[in-house]
C-alpha cells in the first residue's frame, strides 16, 4: 500500500531540483532558488488534481486537521462530531483547537453513520469530521446534506483515501474542506505531511496565514519579516523536499490505485472461500483507492478462529478491535482523562472541574461490528507467490 514501493528516479530528480539551489524553505530566497517553488507547485497540482480550487500542504494529517479546524474558527465551547473508528489524530486535533470531540458509530461502511450522527447533532456541534477510513467512502453525500440542513460545516478526514472517488467526484471534495496526509504508511508519501483542499478562497487564506505563524503573505518592501498580520498563528510549514517527493508521487497516484484495485480484487476472491464472510459497503466500488481489503466472519469467535489459523500460517490480518491506534474503547489515554499539564486541560477546566468524561462502551453498534472485521492491506506490488501463499492459508481457514 505505502507509496514507497516504488520510490524512483523521479523522485531523485524533484529532490535534485531542490539540493541544486539550497533552498530547503518553502518561502522566499527567490533569486537563489532559480524559480523552483516545489511545495507551492505541489499544492496546486494536488488540488487541480482532486477539482478543487486551492490547495494548503503542511506538516503532517495531524496538523492539517489543526490548521482547517481553526481557520473555521472551532475553538472552546464548541462539539465536534467525529466517528469512534479513526486514527487518534482525528480527535486529538479537535482537543487541540480547545474543542469537545463527540463520536459516532459506524455502520456497514466503517464510517460515519448518518443515522447516528442525527442522535448526536447539538446546538453546541460547529462542525462534522466523517473519516474516510481504510481507503473507502463515507455516506459522505448524505452526512453533507445533514450538515448543511443544520447550517454546520463538514470537514472531510481523507487521510487514508488519496485518490479515492464517488462517481468521478473526489474524496475531500464534498465537504468545506478535506485533509489529506503522505506519512510513511500512506497511498502516496512524502514521509512526513499533509494537505488541505478546498473552494473557500477566504478559508484557504486564513489556513495559509495561520500555518505560517500568521504571515499575510502580501508582497511587501519589507520581505520576509514584513508582513502584515490579521492573527495569531503557528508553525506548520511543509519543506521544499517533502513538496518535491509529493510530485513525483502525486504523479503515479492514479498507477497506484490501479494496481492496488488489481491486487485486492484477488485477495478478494480468495477471501470470499471462507463460509459466511461479507464484506464492507463500498458506496463506488470504482472509486475505491483499495487500499485495505476488510472481511467480516460470523462472529468475534469465528473472526478470531480464522485469524489464528491465518496467523500460524504467516498471513495474519489485522483485528481493529484490538489496535489501541483507530479504535474508541482502545483509547486509555482519552478514556481516563489522562493530560501532560498540571490543570489535567483539556479533560479538566482551569479549577479542577471535569470538562468531559467518556464512556468506554458508549458505541456498541461499532464493537459489535468490529470484533469480527478482519483487515489486509493492499501492496502496490504482490507476487505471484505472495498471493498464493495468503490464498492456500484462506483456504485452510474456510474449514474452521
Amino acid at each position: 500500500m505505502p507509496g514507497f514501493e516504488i520510490f524512483g528516479e523521479e523522485e531523485k530528480k524533484e529532490i535534485m531540483d531542490v539540493l541544486d539551489t539550497g533552498v530547503l524553505f518553502r518561502y522566499e530566497f527567490g533569486e537563489q532558488r532559480k524559480g523552483i517553488y516545489k511545495v507551492k507547485e505541489f499544492e496546486e497540482k494536488f488540488a487541480h488534481y482532486c477539482n478543487s480550487s486551492f490547495g494548503q500542504a503542511v506538516t503532517s494529517g495531524s496538523t492539517a486537521l489543526k490548521v482547517a479546524l481553526t481557520a473555521l474558527g472551532i475553538g472552546p465551547g464548541d462539539e465536534v462530531i467525529t466517528q469512534g473508528f479513526t486514527f487518534v489524530a482525528t480527535w486529538e486535533a479537535i482537543l487541540e483547537v480547545g474543542a469537545i470531540p463527540v463520536f459516532c458509530e459506524v455502520d456497514s461502511t466503517l464510517n460515519m453513520d448518518p443515522a447516528d450522527l442525527l442522535k448526536k447533532i447539538t446546538q453546541k456541534t460547529k462542525c462534522i469530521i466523517p473519516v474516510h477510513m481504510l481507503g473507502a467512502p463515507a455516506r459522505i453525500k448524505e452526512i453533507v446534506a445533514i450538515a448543511d440542513k443544520n447550517q454546520i460545516p463538514v470537514l472531510e478526514d481523507t487521510a487514508q483515501a488519496a485518490g479515492a472517488r464517488i462517481d468521478g467526484k473526489h474524496l475531500g471534495s464534498f465537504g468545506r474542506c478535506g485533509t489529506f496526509s503522505f506519512d510513511s504508511v500512506k497511498t502516496m508519501t512524502t514521509g512526513e505531511g499533509g494537505m488541505i483542499i478546498t473552494d473557500d478562497e477566504e478559508l484557504w487564506k486564513s489556513m495559509s496565514e495561520y500555518h505560517d505563524h500568521g504571515h499575510d503573505h502580501k508582497v511587501n518592501p519589507g520581505a520576509r519579516g514584513g508582513e502584515g498580520r490579521r492573527f495569531i498563528g503557528f508553525n506548520y510549514r511543509m519543506m521544499e523536499l517533502q513538496g518535491a517527493i509529493g510530485l513525483a508521487q502525486l504523479a503515479k497516484l492514479n498507477g497506484i490505485v490501479a494496481a492496488q484495485q488489481k491486487n485486492k480484487a484477488q485477495l478478494k476472491e480468495a477471501v470470499s472461500a471462507i463460509p459466511g464472510v461479507s464484506f464492507r459497503t463500498l458506496i463506488d466500488e470504482q472509486g475505491d483507492s483499495a487500499t485495505f481489503l476488510t472481511f467480516t466472519l460470523q462472529d468475534r469467535q469465528h473472526c478470531s478462529k480464522v485469524n489464528d489459523s491465518l496467523k500460524a500460517d504467516g498471513c495474519g490480518a489485522i483485528n481493529f478491535a484490538e489496535n489501541s491506534w483507530h479504535f474508541y474503547p482502545k483509547w486509555e489515554h482519552l478514556l481516563e482523562a489522562k493530560s501532560p499539564v498540571r490543570t489535567g486541560y483539556p479533560f479538566n477546566e482551569p479549577g479542577g472541574k471535569k470538562r468531559i468524561v467518556y464512556d468506554p462502551k458508549a458505541l456498541p453498534q461499532s464493537a459489535a461490528l468490529l470484533e469480527r472485521t478482519l483487515v489486509y492491506p493492499i501492496p502496490i506490488k504482490m507476487d505471484s507467490n505472495r498471493l498464493a501463499v495468503m490464498s492456500q492459508a484462506l483456504q485452510k481457514a474456510s474449514l474452521i
